[in-house]
């Protein structure tokens, strides 16, 4: 059987729901290098890797790129109106009047980095779990009907989103410690989606998983809107890759970015051979 070899992660897993969100949001595909910088910058300016030289305005930096992207794109978009979100975000009107600029670039920027990087970065660790876990990979690559259960799974696992930090709005008692209105809390996604006391064998990777109550995209009214779109990329994209690939291994170590907020692999060197008739 044919085979080769590819960085997964940057041959694959960043550009497939990269190219979904921009078509979407009505970013040209030759811009969507630039987007896949900018988010990168944006949610892992401390990686070496990845981030801007200039310290502590890194962000900074990154945002007002944002902003004059956008920017220019906005005047386009109300001089010649289309029938991507990119439009009907320009030309929104909040009480008569259009929305304001600061407002447009952070819808702008909410869609063009929430809606790719934690999912490829779903998909690059789900491929990684499937190597580690040669029978479940057998299993899901003998019954593909199993492979939306196993994107749960790969979302609980991989849990691309670390952290978010609420305020209590009110006084509440948790297993004995007090929680103040008004206190800072941070929730830890990846501690919370291995909870023992919710999860049977929460450290084993099971595609079967059932219930698999996992809050890798938020809940109640944080949760996450593009999560039906996310499962629905990934599970469209290891339809296609089953059928088409038809084993894996690494190639050599598999790195992760250094974050703490969202993060993923950044690189995974893998070898495949093609599946018969794929």
């Amino acid at each position: 059987m044919p085979g080769g070899a590819c960085d997964f992660v940057r041959d694959v897993a960043v550009w497939y729901p990269l190219r979904v969100i921009m078509r979407i949001l009505g970013v040209p595909k030759e811009d969507e290098p630039k987007m896949l910088k900018l988010t990168q910058e944006f949610f892992d300016p401390d990686d070496p890797d990845i981030k801007r030289s200039g310290g502590n305005k890194n962000l900074a930096e990154t945002v007002a790129e944002f902003g004059r992207y956008f920017g220019a794109l906005t005047a386009e978009q109300r001089k010649n109106p289309t029938s991507d979100v990119a439009s009907i975000i320009a030309n929104a009107e909040i009480g008569g009047k259009p929305i304001a600029d600061h407002q447009a670039l952070s819808y702008y920027i909410i869609i063009a980095t929430a809606g790719h990087d934690t999912t490829s970065s779903t998909t690059a660790g789900g491929l990684l779990a499937l190597m580690e876990n040669p029978e479940q990979l057998a299993r899901l690559q003998a019954d593909p009907t199993l492979l939306p259960g196993a994107v749960d799974e790969m979302t609980r696992w991989v849990t691309p989103v670390k952290h978010f930090f609420r305020t209590a709005t009110q006084d509440y008692t948790l297993r004995g410690e007090t929680i103040c209105a008004g206190d800072t809390l941070m929730m830890c996604y990846p501690s919370a989606n291995r909870d023992e006391e919710i999860f049977e064998s929460p450290f084993a990777f099971d595609i079967t998983r059932s219930p698999n109550r996992h809050i890798a995209f938020g809940y109640g009214p944080h949760v996450c809107l593009g999560q039906h779109l996310a499962k629905m990329e990934v599970r469209i994209f290891f339809e296609e890759l089953l059928a088409r690939v038809g084993s894996f291994e690494l190639a050599g170590d598999p790195a992760w970015v250094q974050a703490n907020f969202v993060s993923g692999l950044k690189r995974m060197p893998i070898q495949y051979k093609t599946a018969m008739g794929g």
